[in-house]
């Protein structure tokens, strides 16, 4: 066997067919290659009774095959041919299943023809030594080309054709002319998939529903892969690649029990008590831990582990914030990370182009997830910090779970949950127990709290943290002892230290930086880098100063960011505020999210590391606000009257309204001592200013609220307690603050120049005197 031409080795792989002839030249038919190994696939008569085989593929590619490559199945009408040195794209192969009558399918040999399936018969093969009856064989009407039409001769297809679906691509027979039936047709195909289809044949058709892709209607496992390996393609913890030799600590531990519980529980057959095709056992495992633990690394590496490994499992991963709160169950958020990911399939010319790779009806996720555990390869789902769903999804957390179990019981689907102990606390409570799955038993002193059955993520191991700092660079004691076996204090130091000039290192006497301290010189890193990409791409380039200038500003707007997240976006920071603070035509924004500081998530933004994001937010808060916002406005003030029924003045709304999808309606604040005033806009005439039952603004506060219903929303920095935030903001204390506002944002209000003020000694008022610019002052 030889494969011989220009295209036989290397260059681009090419789709098209593969012509049979013997070695006189003589074509006897077509085929086409099903896997990556050449197999080629074509019916038995367009090998029967030939001792050699000539091979002609696209690219002048031509392969001498021996008879003893050929495996024939005359009972099928079909053979296998072995070849070699064939550079040719395989073609996908349709699913086991009928084939409807109508559908639409496409022959495209000699010339493309069109045409549709009109039924499915019995029909009887003559081949060179015997007869063969065929139980199944599709009837084909073809459509007339336009040169038939016009009176010339008609196309016929080549025996070995494959027959595929417009729609989707994928193969539903070849082309047999030696068939014999009662009824005239066009042409007539055979099947690939068989009732009892041999070693040979079934071990090809597994082999290409595992390597090529198909989709739509007709996916098969390969598919499922594509798709799912474009979900969750939005970073969920840092943009930046960890240095070679700095990649994250394989904690062995955590790892086999995450695979150990995907891999566990066979799926149940049809004659299990909750009913057919109900899977019992445990379904759900969550991963609890503190942020900084360490969660969003284990679930990346169970995705990558799941994507590269010897047998490939379909994978979705999700994040908290990319659930909306109209979702019904788990199975909502999975179907449009699927749809989401089938764009980008179909951008990358990995799908046909005339049918989405996943349809807009139906349900998309179950289909999915019925391919998979029919391959053996049950669909695994990577839920991240689900703390960051909507708050009235959160509202209607029980619902939601209750909805999400019966469709992972209905589809056998994997679901890893990475969360806080808290969250954990509630959730796990209202699934089901028997649906839960328990990791490794810890030592007592890990328990902090009793939580349902759960894998709980701590610091590293003495041994782990050993190996990170030495993977870091770190001296042994450059940390205390509370944050020595600390993940995300031992990376973010890393980068720190590593950041330093030549001959400026910390002495080695230096006391060990608090975990504060390390984020503080992370911001302080994370500016000085911010500020470098944008005077690289000022014109002119900045240097020197201006580069300083730029880090400060760049500080500025980061605690700006994180200020704002403390309102109703949950910790998040919408895209416009983000398109604000970091805009993109001056390479703020690039330069933010190359440096992986703000990452997408949902329909915002979010910091990258949770446990840095909630210090710098903790700068911000003003407790007693947020206290009064969580808890103190849902219970009535002592001696207040309650309700008419006995309620608190302000309360949850119903569960009904919530899955309405209205928006629960938020109390105002407390009434601000201070009295309403009036100021002068730099736009417009006088205009009153914040009233107590909009605004309660705080003392020397200068900016005006953004709040609906204000006089103009020119500006979004406030100091104000905003009556739709759920925690209070209170004014920055960062020392690059004040200097990035007055060159950055719009003017303060101040008061009418006009304006008469009271003398000290009583008397009547006078008009205070304003320095105009160029006349000095008496």
């Amino acid at each position: 066997m030889a494969g011989v031409g220009p295209g036989a080795k290397g260059g681009a792989r090419r789709s098209g067919l593969v012509r049979v002839c013997d070695l006189a030249g003589r074509p006897r038919g077509t085929g086409f290659l099903a896997d990556a190994h050449g197999t080629l696939v074509t019916s038995h008569e367009a090998v029967d009774g030939l001792a050699r085989l000539v091979l002609h593929a696209p690219g002048e590619q031509v392969c001498l095959v021996e008879a003893e490559a050929v495996t024939a199945f005359p009972e099928l009408g079909l053979a296998l041919v072995a070849t070699e040195g064939l550079d040719l794209t395989p073609l996908p192969l349709a699913p086991p299943g009928p084939v409807p009558a109508g559908r639409r399918v496409l022959l495209p040999l000699p010339r493309p023809l069109t045409g549709s399936v009109t039924r499915t018969a019995g029909a009887t093969y003559t081949a060179t030594d015997r007869f063969h009856l065929l139980d199944t064989v599709h009837a084909l009407a073809l459509d007339p080309p336009p040169r038939a039409a016009a009176g010339g001769p008609e196309a016929a297809p080549d025996s070995g054709a494959p027959v595929t679906d417009t729609a989707t691509g994928a193969v539903l027979g070849i082309v047999v002319t030696a068939l014999h039936t009662g009824f005239r047709a066009g042409a007539l195909s055979v099947p690939l998939h068989a009732r009892d289809a041999p070693r040979a044949l079934a071990d090809l058709l597994a082999r290409n529903a595992a390597t090529v892709p198909a989709y739509g209607d007709h996916l098969n496992l390969a598919g499922a892969l594509r798709l799912t390996g474009a979900t969750g393609r939005a970073p969920a913890v840092a943009a930046r690649v960890p240095a070679h030799g700095r990649e994250p600590i394989a904690r062995a531990h955590v790892a086999e029990a995450l695979r150990d519980f995907l891999a566990s529980s066979a799926l149940a057959g049809p004659s299990t008590p909750s009913g057919p095709g109900v899977q019992e056992g445990p379904l759900v495992l969550g991963l609890v831990g503190e942020p900084g633990t360490g969660r969003s690394t284990q679930l990346a590496a169970l995705a990558a582990h799941n994507a590269d490994g010897t047998r490939p499992v379909p994978t979705v991963r999700l994040r908290g914030a990319e659930l909306r709160p109209g979702d019904g169950s788990l199975a909502d958020a999975v179907a449009r990370a699927l749809r989401d990911g089938a764009r980008v399939v179909a951008a990358g010319g990995g799908a046909p182009g005339r049918e989405p790779p996943v349809p807009d009806h139906g349900d998309p996720a179950g289909a999915l997830a019925a391919v998979a555990r029919a391959a053996g390869r049950p669909l695994a789902v990577l839920l991240d910090a689900p703390e960051e769903m909507p708050p009235v999804l959160a509202h209607d957390l029980p619902g939601w779970a209750a909805r999400s179990a019966t469709w992972l019981r209905a589809t056998g689907t994997r679901l890893v949950v990475a969360c806080r102990p808290e969250l954990w606390e509630q959730l796990g409570a209202l699934l089901p127990p028997s649906l839960l799955a328990a990791g490794p038993a810890e030592p007592p002193a890990a328990a902090l709290r009793p939580l349902p059955p759960c894998l709980r993520l701590g610091g590293l191991r003495a041994g782990e943290a050993a190996v990170a700092r030495a993977r870091h660079g770190l001296p042994d004691r450059v940390l205390s002892p509370a944050d020595a076996q600390h993940p995300l204090t031992l990376r973010l130091l890393a980068e720190v230290r590593g950041a330093y000039p030549a001959g400026r290192e910390p002495e080695p006497g230096t006391p060990p930086p608090s975990r504060a301290e390390v984020f503080a010189a992370y911001l302080d890193l994370m500016s000085l880098r911010i500020a470098e990409h944008v005077a690289a791409a000022a014109s002119p380039p900045v240097r020197g100063t201006g580069v300083r200038r730029l880090a400060a500003r760049a500080a500025g707007r980061v605690h700006t960011a994180a200020r704002r997240c403390l309102g109703p976006g949950q910790g998040e920071l919408d895209r416009e505020g983000f398109e604000e603070l970091f805009p993109w035509r001056t390479g703020w924004a690039a330069a933010v999210l190359t440096e992986g500081l703000l990452v997408p998530a949902g329909a915002g933004y979010r910091f990258a590391h949770e446990e840095f994001g909630e210090w710098l937010q903790s700068l911000h808060l003003d407790l007693s606000g947020a206290l009064h916002a969580l808890v103190h406005r849902w219970v009535p003030a002592p001696g207040r009257a309650l309700g008419p029924a006995g309620e608190a003045p302000v309360r949850l709304p119903s569960r009904a309204a919530v899955r309405g999808g209205r928006p629960p309606a938020v109390p105002p604040p407390p009434h601000s001592p201070l009295p309403p005033t009036r100021a002068r806009s730099p736009f417009r005439g006088t205009v009153p200013g914040p009233s107590s039952a909009r605004c309660s603004p705080r003392p020397r506060t200068f900016w005006q609220c953004t709040c609906a219903g204000c006089w103009k929303p020119w500006t979004h920095l406030t100091h104000l307690t905003h009556p739709a935030s759920s925690a209070f903001l209170a004014p920055s204390t960062h020392p690059a603050y004040e200097p990035r506002l007055r060159g950055h944002d719009p003017p303060r209000v101040r008061a009418n120049p006009g304006t008469r003020r009271p003398r000290p000694d009583g008397r009547s008022p006078e008009p205070r005197r304003v320095r105009r610019p160029g006349r000095p002052t008496r």
